[in-house]
């Protein structure tokens, strides 16, 4: 009879690579804030919100659910070896300078930090004026 041979890779744990920099990506909007980290080449590493985090209704727009929001995620970051990161900030929302002041708070490195709200150069027509 001949040998089966089983193969060890399907119920091996891969171990996690270990990543130095990471991106995060912030967007804040008036009705909450969504974190996500990738890598450089943009793979999600980890992601996050305040909606995620616990928080309902009126309370997902505040700064303290953006700090937890991004107090979450970079926990779990920290654990994938990621130490400093690049902030790329996103909308108008409050979360904005609490998400940053977060990552600072979590102990990690900010090598860069951009916005990148979209901002409209006329777009399109705008809609007639109203009349009362």
């Amino acid at each position: 009879m001949t040998k089966i041979e089983v193969s060890k890779t399907k119920n091996q744990k891969q171990e996690p690579k270990k990543i130095a920099h990471a991106k995060a990506f912030v967007t804040a909007t008036f009705n909450n804030t969504l974190v996500n980290i990738t890598d450089v080449s943009g793979a999600t590493l980890a992601w996050g919100s305040a909606g995620n985090s616990g928080f309902k209704g009126a309370r997902k727009a505040t700064p303290y659910a953006a700090t937890t929001a991004v107090e979450g995620v970079a926990k779990k970051i920290r654990e994938k070896g990621v130490s400093s990161i690049e902030i790329y900030i996103k909308g108008p929302g409050p979360g904005r300078d609490a998400a940053i002041r977060a990552f600072k708070a979590a102990g990690l490195d900010i090598t860069a930090i951009s916005d990148i709200t979209p901002i409209p150069h006329n777009g399109p027509r705008a809609s007639k004026r109203r009349r009362v």
